[in-house]
């Protein structure tokens, strides 16, 4: 099963996808996860991406593709595979789409998770963490019983990047760019959208229920 797992920051992608994970024993793919891997196996394609990153410039696309094609090839991803984070581009999905068909397979299921910007902003305000142990809370969905971690002890903290401007400036970043691909993966027919404002139980069940009626 060759899934791609979508959702805007602060959706529950890293999340749901963990629990797919266990569930089909399948891996879960990051860009980010891809290009430490290359690195740390000194492959050329790895080399070059690593003197992108050096530089702080983005990673081409021609090297992210290759790093893909890598990866994709090992053991571990014969079974299928979870993609987070790529593609990000019409043109990466083109090349998605040629790398899989040299393995004979295809993408089997495009799953957004879908939450209205209004909600993903007031998680993200809302969101408190623990500075000694990492402990994740809410002021309204998930409070601590104190001023403290319930369990630690720490203090608790609200990120710099967790404010309502920053926030709204990353989610019309986010819109802007997967717009094109949400509409590519419909006319594919593999697109499938999850409301992703219900309990994490409920977008877990509903996540595997798609997949259920997913033909390979």
């Amino acid at each position: 099963m060759q899934l791609i797992l979508m959702g805007a920051p602060g959706a529950g992608k890293g999340t749901q996808a963990a629990k797919l994970v266990e569930r089909y024993k399948i891996p879960q793919i990051s860009t980010g996860d891809m290009f430490r891997a290359a690195v740390k196996e000194g492959t050329e394609l790895g080399k070059a991406a690593k003197a992108c990153m050096d530089e702080g410039k983005l990673v081409p696309d021609e090297v992210t593709i290759g790093i893909v094609r890598e990866r994709l090839a090992k053991d571990d991803c014969k079974n299928g595979f979870i993609l987070d984070g790529f593609p990000r581009t019409v043109e990466q999905a083109d090349a998605l789409a040629e790398i899989l068909d040299e393995h004979g397979k295809k993408i089997s299921c495009v799953l957004n998770i879908n939450v209205p910007s209004e909600y993903l902003i007031e998680r993200a305000v809302g969101r408190r963490i623990c500075k000694k142990c990492g402990a994740t809370y809410h002021i309204k969905f998930n409070p601590a019983k104190g001023e403290v971690c319930d369990t630690c002890g720490g203090e608790l903290y609200q990120r710099a990047d967790d404010n309502e401007t920053t926030m709204k400036n990353r989610l019309a970043a986010y819109e802007a760019s997967t717009r094109p691909l949400i509409d590519y993966y419909k006319s594919a027919g593999v697109y499938k959208e999850i409301d992703g404002t219900q309990s994490i139980e409920k977008v877990t069940e509903d996540l595997v229920n798609v997949l259920l009626s997913v033909k390979e």
